[in-house]
């Protein structure tokens, strides 16, 4: 049996031996920073290969809502969005009655395609970021195409959508920025910003390397954008950081977010705080296994509870060759 390097270092970090793992898990383990879950990986809910929309053999970036409270007649308990990212790319559902799969390919996807007339006709749509917009009661969706551009659609049943506008572009961010994609929105009140939404986002800027950049809003819709990162790549030791997530927990807030391979591939946390001024870097949120489906790389982490049991959905595997995988906390 292998043992990959994150049951090795959880074992080696309890100061006791290495113990044979089978099907059935591990010893206990210790709580991952800031008491948060140790999530392990339970198995693979989508494969490209296995989808009938798969234009290029790859799928990224899901986002997993809870729909059985929110809309009327849905297909199922959860939808998770996910997409390819390379040309032409599209906004993709699937849906299922538990976290731990199986999830159903939507027979019509994509639902968001690359040409949207009139609003905008370009490479590629990918990165859907759902958000239940309670104020609203529709189901908000963030996506970027081109990676210099995210865009918000809004929708009354999670399948059809209608543009609304674009909520972020480099122009809105200092000379010389590259991208400003891979966006997630979340519901946090910011009183002294005037601000009840936060926007986290994968920032390029003029040197070529990846941060995490931020957002406040007052509606969703209008934002305004932090002029230096949340997370700098080097303050973490990597070459560059993505898919960054919103966690809250004990009275502050956390921000997670992945690393590329290169400076490990796993995922990381830092505490923000509430009102966002904290940069506490509490080191690795969740190691990446050495075999399959991980082979070294986890990302693009979205959360969710069923039962009372906590879940992470993410990338497992190397960019643009990986799948969708589920983790138990």
């Amino acid at each position: 049996m292998t043992l990959d390097r994150r049951l090795f270092l959880r074992t080696a970090t309890a100061g006791g031996a290495l113990l044979a793992v089978g099907a059935q898990g591990a010893a206990p383990a210790a709580a991952a920073p800031a008491g948060f879950p140790n999530y392990r990986y339970v198995r693979t809910l989508l494969k490209p290969g296995q989808l009938s929309y798969n234009p290029t053999g790859e799928i990224i970036f899901p986002c997993i809502r809870g729909v059985y409270d929110r809309l009327s007649n849905p297909l199922g308990r959860y939808y998770l969005y996910y997409a390819p990212h390379d040309a032409p790319g599209g906004i993709c559902l699937a849906y299922g009655n538990s976290l731990e799969g199986p999830f159903t390919e939507y027979r019509a996807n994509p639902i968001v395609r690359k040409d949207w007339a009139p609003h905008y006709n370009v490479s590629h749509v990918s990165s859907p970021h759902v958000l239940w917009n309670a104020d609203a009661r529709e189901m908000w969706l963030y996506f970027h195409g081109e990676n210099n551009t995210t865009r918000l659609a809004r929708s009354k049943d999670g399948i059809t959508f209608t543009y609304d506008k674009t909520v972020l572009t480099t122009a809105m961010l200092p000379t010389g920025s590259r991208e400003a994609s891979y966006a997630r929105v979340f519901r946090h009140d910011l009183p002294a910003r005037g601000a009840k939404y936060v926007m986290l986002f994968m920032w390029n800027q003029a040197n070529n390397h990846r941060d995490i950049g931020w957002g406040w809003s007052a509606d969703g819709r209008n934002w305004s954008f932090a002029q230096q990162p949340l997370i700098d790549h080097a303050a973490v030791g990597a070459v560059n950081v993505s898919g960054p997530h919103l966690l809250t927990r004990g009275g502050s807030a956390y921000v997670v977010y992945h690393t590329d391979k290169g400076s490990g591939g796993d995922i990381k946390i830092t505490e923000v705080g509430m009102d966002f001024t904290r940069r506490n870097h509490l080191g690795v949120f969740y190691n990446s296994g050495t075999a399959a489906p991980e082979n070294g790389r986890a990302a693009a982490p979205s959360f969710g509870t069923d039962g009372g049991v906590p879940y992470m959905i993410y990338e497992a595997g190397e960019r643009l060759s990986g799948a969708i995988a589920v983790a138990r906390g």
